[in-house]
């Protein structure tokens, strides 16, 4: 294989880093969350949520690293470094807005409980 512009070494496994990436997140995100959710700051279903969506982020960030550098380490592979890049930015992003989608959805349907509710005690009264 011809060295690309920088050396980078021999190519490394996307999927294992990926791996790595998502147990590294986990380990971090997780003993941060739990703190929280023991000082009582966040509740347990909020650390996890939390905790599940840095882990995916994560192991996202880390496959787009190591799939940037195995390509920054190609003759020619600037372009596939940029795409990898970009796939990478977008695969995060939709982590975002999908957790903002959800969120949106979980207060709606928070709302339309108390809303039931305030019905049926006005029924009683």
């Amino acid at each position: 294989m011809q060295k690309g512009v920088i050396d980078t070494g021999t190519p490394r496994n996307v999927l294992g880093h990926v791996i790595s990436g998502a147990i590294a997140s986990a380990v971090v995100s997780g003993t941060i969350n739990y703190k929280k959710a023991k000082e009582a700051k966040i509740s347990s279903n909020e650390a996890i949520k939390d905790t599940v969506k840095k882990t995916t982020q994560g192991a996202i960030a880390t496959g787009t690293a190591i799939a940037t550098a195995n390509y920054l380490g190609q003759q020619g592979g600037f372009l596939k470094a940029m795409t990898a890049l970009s796939i990478g930015m977008a695969g995060i992003y939709a982590v975002e807005v999908i957790d903002d989608k959800l969120n949106e959805k979980y207060e709606t349907l928070a709302y339309e409980e108390d809303e039931i509710k305030t019905l049926k005690e006005e029924d009683y009264e």
